[in-house]
């Protein structure tokens, strides 16, 4: 049976997932960890894909990301930097076999209503998994890039992020202030089925651009329908 066709609409953001396979690690030493952010770095820029927000965890990857030139790029950005990662991990720990579990999932969202929330969302994993009591102290996420003012040449701040000030200060303090609000239960769970289950996230005007875009009809439902995206 064929694999449903993936789309993903240029300067349309995305939240992104890779999973290794049946949970197990997949970054075990900080060496891994910087074997990964460094080819992350490098096929964003190949593929012209905008990183806004990542975390990454022993297990699973989170990435927030906008292709900026071709519907593709997302989709090649994860399978070269997966490819790479695998071939790295195998020689390393004298391994065969896959690594992943299956494809990265992703899900189109609507910006101008999820996208702070999956900032939060995406840097807070470490916190919901008990690993680290505040985001500021776990290495691996664009926490410390977004919410402190580190340099980085892989995140780049997508336009609502710029609109919280003025000046960076500023932009600093709103994206702090962000996280002393609590993300309501319900978003949570409708960001974890949209990405699981490669949904739309947002609403129905959302869904009408996507379909205008794309020419794929989306049937009705609360947060739209599954279908393979980049």
């Amino acid at each position: 049976m064929a694999r449903p066709r993936r789309i993903g609409p240029k300067d349309i953001t995305q939240h992104v997932i890779q999973r290794g396979n049946n949970r197990k690690v997949c970054f075990s030493n900080e060496r891994d960890y910087r074997a990964y952010v460094g080819w992350l770095k490098q096929y964003s820029g190949k593929y012209d894909v905008a990183i806004h927000a990542w975390v990454l965890m022993t297990n699973h990857v989170h990435l927030l990301c906008t292709p900026l030139s071709d519907n593709l790029g997302v989709s090649q950005m994860m399978q070269s930097l997966g490819r790479q990662y695998v071939r790295y991990f195998n020689d390393t720990y004298t391994r065969t076999g896959t690594l992943w579990e299956g494809r990265f999932k992703s899900c189109l969202v609507c910006s101008s209503t999820y996208l702070l929330r999956l900032y939060r969302y995406i840097e807070l994993n470490p916190v919901r998994a008990k690993i680290v009591s505040d985001p500021s102290t776990y290495k691996w996420s664009s926490y410390q890039i977004n919410a402190l003012g580190k340099t980085s040449d892989l995140c780049q701040p997508h336009s609502l992020y710029s609109d919280l000030g003025v000046t960076k200060i500023q932009r600093l303090r709103a994206y702090q202030a962000l996280f002393e609000k609590r993300i309501e239960k319900n978003m949570i769970d409708d960001i974890r089925t949209c990405a699981d289950k490669e949904l739309v996230l947002g609403p129905p005007q959302f869904k009408e651009k996507i379909q205008l875009l794309t020419n794929d009809k989306l049937k009705t439902g609360k947060l739209g329908r599954p279908f393979k995206i980049n």
